[in-house]
């Protein structure tokens, strides 16, 4: 038995819907334990942050808000956007570019004393920010540019 050659593309588009939406599906059950939100400390303040659940915040360094524990790994600091301030508890080595008055986003979950105990801190550097490898090297580009 043969099938017409309109079904037989009807049967192979199905197969490719299936394997589509089983694709999907399977991309979505392996992200659903890295999945986290992002929210402001504004967010955290007005509730929008469940306790124990992880998520990403980020914010601004408070100035004079940086303290270090007396085990020397143990980071406390508060993040804020202005409106908001979240304290928020780091145990690790935190980013050389950790500084107060600076972008950072901290990975972990809100705790019930309403202390949010970051797994991971990323720490923003400025629009200007160079690697060492490159040197001066964009420097010496514009400047090339512009004698030209």
């Amino acid at each position: 038995m043969s099938l017409a050659p309109k079904h037989q593309r009807l049967v192979l588009v199905s197969l490719a819907v299936v394997a589509l939406i089983g694709a999907a599906l399977l991309a979505m059950w392996g992200l659903a334990d890295k999945a986290a939100y992002f929210r402001t400390p504004q967010d955290v303040a007005a509730g929008r942050a469940e306790v124990g659940v992880p998520l990403r915040l980020g914010g601004m360094v408070k100035a004079g808000s940086i303290a270090r524990a007396g085990d020397g790994v143990t980071v406390n600091f508060t993040l804020t956007d202005g409106v908001a301030d979240v304290p928020v508890r780091f145990r690790g080595i935190v980013p050389d570019l950790f500084k107060e008055n600076s972008g950072a986003i901290a990975e972990g979950s809100l705790g019930a004393d309403k202390v949010f105990v970051a797994d991971n801190i990323l720490a923003k550097h400025d629009e200007r920010y160079m690697p060492p490898q490159m040197g001066n090297q964009a420097a010496e580009m514009k400047t090339r540019e512009t004698a030209k």
